[in-house]
């Protein structure tokens, strides 16, 4: 009986280490490749548990096959209008394809020494197509800073996909954009420029507004004035044909004209309650003591 507990150990033992030796598991984060005396032989994308030859006829190497985020080192590019600008760029890649990947890199430091190379390549090819205001600009709709790194990200994809690299381009994008003092100066001259332009451009429009509004005020003044001078000539022209009605009536009868004059006149002066000191002779107070006698004229 003992032999046999033994016996069954050895056995077990023997099971476990051919299962360790001749069998691996690839993770949902990985991917492997199989090497058949040190030449790669197949590739494993998909999670599971997988048999192989134990070494050394055959070998397993295991990849993370996760994102990884490349941060590119900051480097000066020049604008299609000749700017020189600073970028500093990111990318996020994988390990796509374990065999092309283990060809032709085989580790990632140097995948990404690679990427980094072409990041400058991307990077000078395709600022170099974008004129600088389409990075910093005071009208937020001329900024394309969208396009430019779709462009880059495409860019970069097919430069990765024709190095058969092995390699997934993600993501591609523009952490950080500088810019030198002499240029930040010079875009400040471009922008103060900009602004007082179009200062002077309200400016101008304010003028003309106001010129407009003046011109129709001075139009409108001056038919008040003619509608006003033709009216004051009507009156003028009432009361002149009024005072010659007067002036024949005085001439037919001044006596008579006077007397009426005088009563309108004190009508006037006693309208309100005065007390007035004067001599009973003085016009037209002398009414108050006799009535004169007035004649019609023959």
């Amino acid at each position: 009986m003992k032999n046999i507990a033994i016996t069954m150990f050895i056995v077990l033992l023997v099971v476990v280490l051919a299962l360790c030796f001749a069998s691996f598991q690839v993770r949902e984060t990985e991917s492997a490749l199989v090497t058949t005396f040190g030449k790669p032989t197949r590739e494993i994308t998909e999670p599971g548990w997988y048999f192989k030859w134990p070494p050394p006829i055959q070998r397993r190497i295991k990849f993370d096959s996760r994102m990884r985020v490349l941060e590119a080192e900051i480097g000066e590019t020049t604008t299609k209008g000749a700017v020189p600008i600073i970028v500093n760029t990111y990318v996020v890649w994988k390990i796509a394809e374990p065999l092309e990947f283990f060809n032709s890199v085989g580790s990632v430091k140097e995948a990404e020494s690679k990427l980094r190379s072409q990041i400058s390549d991307t990077q000078n090819s395709v600022i170099g197509l974008h004129f600088f205001g389409e990075f910093v600009n005071s009208d937020p709709e001329k900024i394309k800073f969208a396009v430019i790194q779709q462009e880059m990200l495409s860019h970069l994809q097919e430069a990765v996909k024709s190095s058969g690299y092995g390699i997934g381009i993600k993501t591609m994008g523009i952490k950080q954009l500088k810019i030198s003092k002499d240029v930040s100066e010079d875009v400040f001259k471009r922008m103060r420029a900009e602004r007082n332009r179009r200062t002077e451009v309200t400016i101008a429009e304010g003028n003309a507004e106001a010129a407009k509004i003046k011109t129709d005020a001075d139009s409108k003044t001056t038919e008040l004035l003619a509608a006003a001078e033709a009216r004051a000539k009507a009156i003028r022209g009432q009361g002149d044909a009024e005072a010659a009605r007067y002036y024949k009536m005085l001439e037919a009868d001044p006596e008579l004209a006077m007397f009426l004059q005088d009563v309108e006149t004190l009508k006037k002066i006693l309208e309100k309650k005065a007390t007035i000191v004067i001599s009973a002779d003085t016009r037209p107070f002398e009414l108050l003591r006799k009535i004169p006698d007035i004649k019609p004229k023959e």
